[in-house]
């Protein structure tokens, strides 16, 4: 029980507070955007996030105080969740809920989820272990093998995910493989020949890896006004949204607006778009805030890998604070037009109950990673 208190005592305060702070204002953005709703489903949906959140809470604490070496350092765990993850994608394939085009919804009994959400992190997880065992891999021919046998773990979920098609979670990948890797010490070099590589496939995936509805979204983009009452309508109403709340917005769950009104389409305001609706209600003010706090979290998590005990601990923190930022990044952007359209959420604000239990979940293994990062009373005695 003292070492329990020890540790409690011990927790980044400032992660807990931003992690916390963001999902319950999270709760009021989505109550917000949709109290108004005629529909039943729609009018409730803040409460199930209230659910979720009381979810993710106990799974937050219970992982950060579990020493994640005892679970991490071990290949059993990661290597579990990675076949499960597997699993569930190509299960999806096969009896997947078709979602705005995109088979990537599963649906067991009453509870849905994204299997590609819980397949990224764990993929994360696993490569964490792999290149952490394989850091004395040094010279031409083995560094080759430590790449490819990264390769040989992403492509599976990947072009699982990539065949439903979800754009947006394939893209959410590389930036996090990338910053994993370059952690781990691969040489520059041979991360610019990556790199170069996957821009040159850019064109095949387009033409053939993505539905034309995916690639109405990419040429909206370039041009919202190319289709303004088709592929553009939901950007530009966004952009009207945000730029009509002005400075301090027109007020938390104000009437009459393009949120309330409907112009935002009722099916993504609280998921996809709920940036927009924030804009819209709280103004330049309140998202300029909100993105604040979000880089405040990614600082903090960058902060808890620059600290961590070991390389397994680094990586995983690295990983996990660069997903964070990918899909904040993503999601912001895409309301604004500086991104692609890619249904990407906006971590801890969005609507969804099992991608608020992973984000929180992740969030607990940076803070295990945080209290358990020196040798003391508390702590077995630092290993190099």
């Amino acid at each position: 029980m003292n070492s329990l208190l020890r540790k409690l005592l011990a927790m980044n305060w400032v992660l807990v507070a931003l992690a916390f702070g963001l999902a319950i204002f999270g709760v009021l953005a989505i109550y917000s955007a949709t109290y108004m709703r005629a529909e039943a489903y729609l009018a409730e949906i803040w409460r199930r996030q209230i659910v979720w959140l009381v979810i993710g809470l106990v799974i937050f604490f219970s992982t950060a105080l579990i020493d994640y070496r005892g679970w991490l350092t071990n290949v059993s765990f990661p290597l579990i969740l990675y076949l499960g993850g597997l699993g569930f994608l190509a299960l999806t394939h096969f009896i997947g809920r078709t979602t705005y085009g995109a088979r990537s919804w599963l649906e067991i009994g009453p509870f849905s989820f994204q299997p590609a959400q819980l397949a990224i992190i764990a993929t994360l997880l696993l490569l964490a272990w792999l290149l952490t065992n394989t850091e004395m891999w040094v010279g031409f021919w083995l560094t080759v093998g430590r790449i490819l046998s990264c390769a040989a773990i992403i492509a599976p979920p990947w072009l699982l995910i990539l065949i439903q098609p979800d754009l947006g979670e394939c893209l959410v990948w590389i930036p996090a493989v990338f910053a994993l890797l370059y952690v781990a010490r691969i040489p520059k070099r041979y991360l610019l020949v990556i790199l170069i590589i996957g821009i040159a496939l850019i064109p095949v995936i387009a033409n053939f890896g993505l539905k034309s509805y995916q690639r109405e979204r990419l040429t909206t983009f370039l041009n919202p006004d190319l289709d303004p009452q088709g592929a553009g309508w939901t950007i530009n109403q966004s952009l009207i949204a945000i730029g009509s709340g002005g400075f301090y917005g027109k007020g938390f769950t104000a009437p009459n607006t393009q949120v309330q009104l409907g112009f935002l389409p009722e099916t993504i305001v609280h998921t996809d778009f709920i940036f927009a609706a924030i804009g819209e209600q709280l103004g330049f003010a309140g998202t300029l805030t909100l993105v604040a706090a979000f880089a405040a979290l990614v600082l903090t998590g960058l902060s808890i890998a620059a600290t961590a005990r070991d390389d397994m601990g680094r990586l995983v923190a690295v990983g996990i604070t660069t997903l964070l930022f990918t899909h904040a990044y993503m999601n912001m952007g895409m309301t604004i037009s500086i991104t692609p359209i890619t249904g990407v959420p906006l971590p801890l604000i969005s609507y969804g109950g099992s991608f608020l239990v992973l984000v929180l979940f992740g969030l607990g293994v940076l803070e295990s990673i945080w209290i358990h990062r020196k040798g003391s009373s508390v702590h077995s005695r630092r290993t190099h």
